[in-house]
């Protein structure tokens, strides 16, 4: 008797994507784990965050949303059902690096957690909703998904490089900063939070339960914390100069500033606008671009020989940038 093959060898026994094929399946793991969080936005910003009155169905009786629950229910579910959607992307870039040839088993890891991100975000949302949107709770849905954007942003990465221990493209000192860029942009990410879970756009109702502590003062903070963000990021860019640093780490650094002007106007003209839906949808989209160009460009400053994995070294152009 021959070895009985799993789903996933059996579909690698018979299929072998191009490396293409296997960026393209991690770059639409990536796109839907920030859609996801836009939409999910959209859910809090309609006051739909109870829409669906219980989890994992809709309603007691449904697991549906049903006309009764009218705009907010059908906006709540979508986000639900955008969640399969996301499992989809997730496994196709798990099939997709399974029957790479080579087999590269680090990127089926990183599939397998981006599943497992999926999955805990999932029980979460349930929680958060069997809770009554609890303001931690929903802060801990963010900061989860913020997780998933990272394994799938590295994942994308991974899936130009080889297999080989990563080697520095820069000195240092540099790398050293790139680490202080990623744990100030950890706080503003986190302090971002407070601010929502303080502010205005309960996800419901009026009578939802906020973090006690005052939104003029949690918003200040995490302006100071931006200010601190864009420090680094300047810094990072001049030194990158200073280096001779690749060409490609250098846009990257430039990149991440666009990205960081482009979010602070948007977070001061909110602010000083009384949070319209529509900027706090652009800026929640603007936190996971921020945190992605910063995992790119700390990412671009080392490198992974792609020749003993059989991967190109240089991407699809047409999937270069985010």
């Amino acid at each position: 008797m021959g070895a009985v093959l799993t789903p996933l060898a059996y579909i690698a026994s018979r299929w072998t994507p191009s490396p293409r094929t296997v960026r393209r399946a991690a770059f639409a793991a990536l796109l839907m784990s920030v859609a996801i969080v836009v939409t999910g936005g959209a859910v809090r910003l309609t006051g739909s965050g109870l829409g669906c009155d219980t989890w994992p169905k809709c309603t007691d009786d449904s697991l549906i949303a049903t006309p009764a629950q009218g705009f907010h229910g059908a906006i709540e579910f979508g986000n639900r059902m955008l969640t399969y959607v996301l499992c989809a992307a997730v496994g196709w870039a798990i099939i997709a690096a399974r029957s790479a040839k080579p087999w590269r088993r680090s990127l089926t890891r990183l599939g397998w957690l981006q599943f497992a991100l999926v999955m805990g975000n999932a029980v979460l949302g349930g929680i958060t909703v069997m809770t009554g949107l609890n303001p931690y709770s929903v802060a801990g849905h963010f900061l989860l998904a913020t997780s998933l954007i990272t394994v799938t942003t590295v994942t994308w990465q991974r899936t130009a490089e080889g297999d080989t221990a990563p080697r520095p493209r820069v000195p240092a000192p540099v790398r050293k900063l790139s680490w202080a860029l990623i744990a100030t942009t950890l706080v503003l990410i986190a302090a971002g939070t407070v601010v929502t879970g303080s502010g205005p756009h309960a996800g419901d109702s009026s009578d939802i339960h906020r973090m006690p502590f005052d939104w003029a003062t949690t918003a200040h903070v995490h302006a100071v914390a931006a200010w601190v963000v864009c420090a680094l990021a300047l810094a990072m860019w001049l030194v990158l100069r200073v280096v001779d640093a690749p060409a490609d780490t250098r846009a990257r650094a430039r990149d991440l500033l666009v990205v960081l002007l482009a979010q602070g106007a948007i977070g001061y003209v909110q602010f000083f606008t009384d949070l319209p839906e529509v900027l706090v949808g652009v800026h929640m989209l603007g936190s996971c671009l921020v945190w992605i160009s910063v995992l790119r460009v700390a990412l671009s400053l080392r490198e992974r020989p792609a020749a003993q994995a059989g991967v190109p070294a240089q991407g699809d152009p047409q999937l270069s940038a985010v």
